[in-house]
């Protein structure tokens, strides 16, 4: 499609569309009459979610490109609007996890976290404000995590980047609004996605913090068995779009709600006092005890 035939239906573009939330979220839009492009770094292995588009008789466009690259975003987002027309709705969901305890987590690595589920998010940002503004309309749904309201144990880059996107969010909100355009904050909790597979790394070498890691290990695994299916995800970025009475922020997915709650009637003396607590036991019963979300096995 060229700029001379826009497109009849609201166009959506995922970030991350291959697997996981995005794929999910690409899907159940697409399902639901919207004009969806899926960006993905490569499109030869975009098998899976053109596989199972064609299967639903559903249509994804895709649009290569890297969030990590601000030239590839350019490119990328030139591509989807010259073929689309313009985009209505972002959402942002392409990112990264990344753990380690802050005294063993290297710049580089605090650095390359945020080039992706930060600066990422914001290069898409940047390259779809312009059309939104000048027509005084759309949506910019930013994926979070829980992890970007509470500190996740033994994460602490991950913690870092979702915490400044959280930041980031809220103050595009204000800047944006008199203009038209509406931005959601989507805080995840435990989705079904492949992030936890990819997301092993745990460095140790001091051998100090095998209890963090312990901890965090023990998250997954409760996560693993209580997962979220990534649509429901998709399902809140729909409504998030669509209601006419909106909110910055949603909770989905397991333990979610829960944890941010929780965290918000905690005094921050309490929480720190939570890291003191020397057996896992003890740490998952007092977690159960505070957040209402059972992470033992």
């Amino acid at each position: 499609m060229s700029n001379s035939e826009v497109s009849p239906a609201p166009v959506a573009v995922v970030t991350g569309a291959n697997s996981g939330i995005g794929r999910a979220t690409a899907l159940h839009l697409a399902e639901h009459g919207y004009a969806v492009y899926g960006t993905v770094r490569s499109i030869d292995r975009a098998g899976k979610l053109l596989a199972e588009a064609e299967t639903r008789g559903l249509t994804i466009e895709l649009a290569e490109l890297d969030i990590a690259s601000g030239e590839s975003v350019r490119k990328g987002f030139e591509d989807i609007l010259d073929r689309a027309g313009r985009i209505d709705h972002l959402i942002n969901n392409a990112g990264v996890g990344g753990n380690g305890a802050v005294e063993e987590t290297s710049a580089k690595r605090y650095l390359d976290v945020m080039n992706i589920d930060l600066c990422g998010a914001t290069r898409c940002i940047q390259a779809v404000l312009p059309g939104m503004r000048a027509r005084g309309s759309g949506t910019i749904v930013n994926i979070t995590s829980v992890a970007g309201r509470l500190a996740a144990v033994a994460q602490a880059p991950y913690v870092a980047a979702k915490w400044a996107l959280e930041g980031v969010s809220e103050q595009l909100a204000l800047e944006v609004a008199g203009f038209g355009v509406r931005v959601a904050i989507v805080e995840p909790g435990i989705t079904q996605s492949s992030i936890f597979g990819k997301n092993v790394d745990m460095p140790n070498e001091t051998g100090a913090y095998g209890p963090a890691n312990e901890r965090m290990l023990q998250m997954y695994a409760a996560g693993a068995a209580n997962a979220t299916p990534a649509v429901e995800v998709g399902e809140v970025i729909r409504h998030a779009i669509e209601t006419n009475d909106p909110k910055l922020r949603y909770q989905v997915s397991w333990g979610g709600a829960e944890m941010v709650a929780g965290r918000a009637a905690m005094s921050d003396e309490d929480w720190v006092m939570l890291g003191t607590i020397e057996s896992l036991d003890e740490y998952v019963a007092a977690f159960n005890d505070a957040f209402g979300v059972d992470i033992g096995l």
